[in-house]
């Protein structure tokens, strides 16, 4: 049997960059090629890079800088790949460039720097594809790109406009990574709640029926999975409203969970309209009120940017109160970074670093309260918990309320060993900032 050529890969950025290495690596399984755990014991490297901040493309620079290094054959994809005289200007020698979702052009060139050698009978790949995350949860992306056009984001000039997946191709793909064994399906788009727009929101065939292009039908039938659906980035739409009933009815271990990714980036309108994102926060803090009162367990997270040119002392102080009045249960904040591209560049008022650090800590004291203060009222109560580790004493998980690597983390003790990927009940006797503590108490 002749070996099979060796690729190592690295992944960069975000979820949505994760899901485009999946499918990359997939390909390659499919046609014989074997991942490599270190540059050096690989034939050919993979660089899947990020482009949204400068910081990020100096990290995916670094990280093709190490791999040329250590291997001396590296083919760059991704956000990144979209500049590609940034990337030649450091690496002139690297072997190919492309960007983001060119998977056909990243086989290509590894078709070119490595041709496969096929084994029939050992090439076999899943249905469901490779991944790259825990058996027990996947990234499930609906669309590509975004019709927005925030003044600090360059995503749509990386990624284009809007292209929705057809429904039917989504829920097949739900369908298969249920099949083998996830218990956890996260939505993810540059602009979930726009799905399906570009497409006008055009029917598709799953399971001998029509099912429509739209967000709301679709997470209506990813809920009918039987598993946990948690949907990120979702834009404050009108129709987004129509969702949160969805999350009111819930199951035992499966259905849209109660849970709300919503990038607001800011509540001040005048910083809003500079942002060119939507700028009727009283009405969203209505909205909030409304979501509450019909999905008492909802969980909200959300970004936001401190700093942006032209953001006064009056505008962060806005901000501050709004978060008082919202009170969302999550919250990720970033100082403001110019980025080689965007428009908010040419934007006059630009805020001192030292004053951006000085917000920056005042925001994240302020939500930090917040936060606490939400999960304190879990204490006492039973949670559902997905176990994502094994520990000693037990291990840790997830509640519905809790998203992978971006949210809190619930601590369990156990008197029998616990599984990863399995569901635990846990009563919770003890909460700090961001994580839970409790103890199993049946399963």
């Amino acid at each position: 049997m002749t070996a099979a050529p060796r690729i190592s890969f690295v992944s960069l950025g975000c979820p949505k960059a994760l899901v485009d290495s999946e499918r990359i690596i997939t390909r390659l399984r499919a046609e014989g090629y074997e991942l490599a755990r270190g540059h050096a014991g690989a034939d050919v490297t993979i660089v899947n890079t990020c482009g949204f901040l400068d910081s990020a493309q100096a990290e995916s620079l670094a990280a093709i800088g190490e791999a040329m290094a250590d291997n001396g054959k590296v083919i760059v994809t991704g956000c990144m790949g979209a500049e590609p005289e940034k990337i030649t200007a450091q690496y002139p020698n690297v072997l190919a460039i492309t960007g983001p979702q060119q998977y056909e052009s990243v086989m290509d060139a590894v078709h070119r720097a490595l041709p496969p050698v096929h084994e029939p009978f050992v090439d076999l790949v899943p249905p469901q594809g490779l991944k790259l995350t825990p058996r027990h949860y996947a990234y499930l992306k609906i669309s590509e790109g975004c019709n927005n056009r925030c003044t600090f984001c360059i995503i749509p000039k990386l990624r284009g406009d809007l292209v929705s997946r057809p429904a039917g191709d989504v829920l097949r793909e739900a369908e298969r990574l249920v099949q083998a064994g996830v218990k956890e399906l996260l939505v993810i788009s540059q602009d979930t709640s726009a799905y399906g727009v570009d497409i006008k929101y055009a029917t598709s065939r799953f399971n001998d029926q029509d099912v429509q292009a739209k967000f709301v039908p679709l997470a209506r039938e990813l809920g009918d999975l039987g598993v946990w659906v948690r949907l990120h980035y979702v834009y404050p739409y009108p129709h987004v409203d129509d969702v949160i009933p969805l999350m009111a009815e819930g199951q035992k271990n499966g259905g849209v969970l109660p849970y709300l990714d919503i990038p607001f980036q800011h509540a001040s309108p005048e910083v809003l309209k500079r942002m060119k994102r939507p700028g009727a926060q009283q009405k969203t803090l209505e909205r909030i009120k409304q979501w509450r009162e019909v999905c008492p367990d909802l969980t909200i997270r959300s970004t936001f940017i401190v700093g942006f040119p032209g953001e006064t002392d009056a505008d962060f102080q806005f901000l501050l109160d709004w978060l008082d009045e919202a009170s969302l249960d999550r919250v990720g904040c970033f100082k403001y970074e110019p980025v080689d591209g965007a428009t908010s560049n040419a934007l006059d008022g630009a805020v001192p670093q030292d004053v951006k650090e000085d917000r920056w800590k005042r925001f994240m004291q302020k939500q930090q309260a917040i936060s606490a203060r939400r999960l304190k009222r879990k204490v006492g109560t039973r949670q559902q918990i997905l176990i994502d580790e094994v520990t000693p004493q037990g291990g840790k998980g997830r509640s519905k309320a809790d998203a992978p690597d971006i949210d809190g983390t619930v601590h369990v003790t156990s008197r029998r060993p616990l599984r990863v990927g399995e569901f635990a009940q846990v009563k919770i006797e003890r909460a700090d900032a961001y994580d839970l503590h409790g103890s199993a108490v049946g399963f």
